[in-house]
């Protein structure tokens, strides 16, 4: 039997990504919060994890992340151990003359996980928490343009939102769908008429006119299956999305 090292807690949520089965559930961890760098560091270091301070593990870290991220611009594959990465050229080219068209053909960076993180899988013991009480979720999110899962964003071009209890309804001046700038913090909201299908499973929007960065996606409603909501419940997509 495997030495239990860890622990993941996890909340079961409706499973609106199947039509064929009505009551089935996923499980999705209930994460604490997002850790950078910095933070990874300061905790080997604290808990006798690296055998270096933890400022010197942060710029190493930092430099092969760098130098990485060089390399994956060049072409070439990247195998850690713990991830493989590599990059990916998506869209169709018509002819065996046609060349590469931003408009019509994107570059995305594809990370898997690797030996080195799989051998942990069975050291981690999983606690299911029961059916959330949550009154809206984001499950996943499709860039429809690029086709891209969770990752990608094409301004000008629609997003699907798949979900529970998302549809945006409500009096509240918050209620709305908002891409939240990581860096910034600042917010932009999708206009009511760019809100294609509102339901309580599905959204579709345009997507705004996002500078090049990473952002959070929030979707902000007053929404329940019976009578609307007092207060306003917010749902956030535990990924971050990009705009290259």
């Amino acid at each position: 039997m495997a030495n239990i090292l860890h622990k993941i807690k996890a909340y079961l949520y409706d499973n609106t990504l199947t039509k064929d089965n009505p009551n089935d559930f996923i499980a999705r961890t209930a994460s604490e919060r997002s850790l950078s760098v910095k933070q990874i560091c300061e905790a080997a270091a604290s808990r006798g994890g690296a055998d270096v301070s933890a400022s010197a593990m942060e710029h190493a870290t930092e430099l092969f992340l760098k130098e990485m991220a060089y390399q994956l611009c060049d072409g070439f594959s990247v195998n850690t151990g713990y991830f493989t990465a590599s990059t990916t050229i998506r869209g169709v080219f018509d002819s065996p003359s046609e060349t590469f068209n931003k408009d019509k053909h994107s570059i995305i960076f594809q990370f898997n996980q690797g030996e080195k993180l799989r051998a942990e899988i069975p050291n981690i013991e999983v606690n299911i928490l029961g059916v959330t009480e949550a009154f809206a979720v984001i499950l996943q999110v499709t860039d429809v343009k690029s086709g891209s899962v969770n990752d990608l964003l094409t301004p000008g071009r629609n997003l699907k939102i798949v979900g529970s209890k998302i549809k945006v309804t409500g009096e509240d001046a918050s209620v709305g769908i908002y891409f939240v700038d990581t860096v910034t913090q600042g917010r932009t909201k999708v206009e009511q008429s760019d809100i294609v299908t509102n339901n309580p499973s599905e959204l579709i929007v345009v997507i705004p006119a996002l500078a090049a960065g990473t952002y959070n996606l929030e979707v902000i409603t007053q929404y329940s299956s019976g009578a609307s909501l007092k207060d306003p419940r917010t749902a956030t997509l535990d990924k971050v999305l990009t705009v290259a």
